[in-house]
């Protein structure tokens, strides 16, 4: 199933991109008449009939319209520290699209080696993802902060987890068990209770995990963390590398709530 993305589609018609539109007639050869699948990037799929097989603009007709298309029944923002070699940040956002994201957040730390961070091509790279894995949305890319910046502006209505590799003064649990908080109804996890609806997690399953640069968060971004309503979780036993841990944690989130 080859698969187009346009941000341009109102009023039943659909204008494609230079690039896209490039592929779609010189690559592809398609030709008027011919019946093409679209995304909009915002989850869903437009079937639609070639109009003009232009190569820097072609248009086409909308027959049916999907939405939800691909979706997952959750939400899931990643704020993970860039890594010093990008292709490693890039292979993990790739990956994590084509299970299931809705959100990458680069945030950088105190022990980051990587301080500055440019999203254009990460933005690329995760709408071909999108295409591939065949998914009606694109995950947003947000403008880099750092650790402390986000922890202090992540919203309340969220399960918050931040994934360390040390025990601060609040004990570190399984991210399985954690994920728990969202799937079934006989958790009892005493330090989350008190700052937020167990209910409300349940019905929204909008997750957060932070994930920390090649030298770990430092002690004083875990304890804002924690300060702040996230849940200190560990990934298992084996030491991962940044993208690593991100994408278990993504692939976690995955298995646990589809």
């Amino acid at each position: 199933m080859e698969v187009f993305y346009s941000p341009e589609i109102k009023n039943g018609v659909c204008v494609l991109p230079e690039e896209e539109s490039a592929h779609c007639v010189r690559v592809l050869r398609h030709r008027e008449g011919d019946e093409i699948f679209v995304i909009d990037g915002l989850g869903t799929l437009y079937t639609c009939r070639l109009t003009d097989a232009s190569p820097k603009a072609a248009c086409a007709q909308v027959l049916r319209e999907e939405p939800d298309w691909g979706a997952h029944p959750y939400f899931l923002e990643m704020a993970v520290c860039p890594t010093k070699n990008l292709d490693r940040y890039e292979w993990f956002a790739e990956k994590a699209t084509e299970l299931g994201l809705d959100v990458v957040a680069p945030v950088i730390g105190d022990h980051s080696e990587r301080k500055v961070f440019k999203s254009d091509r990460l933005r690329r790279i995760l709408l071909a993802a999108s295409k591939q894995s065949l998914k009606g949305a694109v995950p947003e890319v947000k403008e880099p902060v750092s650790v402390r910046q986000y922890i202090q502006d992540a919203p309340e209505d969220a399960l918050k987890i931040i994934c360390c590799c040390f025990e601060g003064e609040t004990p570190r649990t399984s991210i399985n068990d954690v994920l728990n908080v969202i799937s079934r109804d006989n958790v009892i996890l005493s330090e989350c209770e008190e700052s937020r609806s167990f209910a409300a997690l349940r019905m929204t399953k909008k997750i957060i995990v932070l994930i920390g640069p090649e030298g770990d968060f430092s002690r004083e971004e875990a304890a804002l963390a924690v300060s702040r309503g996230f849940i200190p979780v560990h990934l298992g036993p084996s030491r991962l590398r940044t993208e690593t841990a991100a994408l278990t944690a993504v692939q976690a989130v995955y298995l646990k709530c589809i």
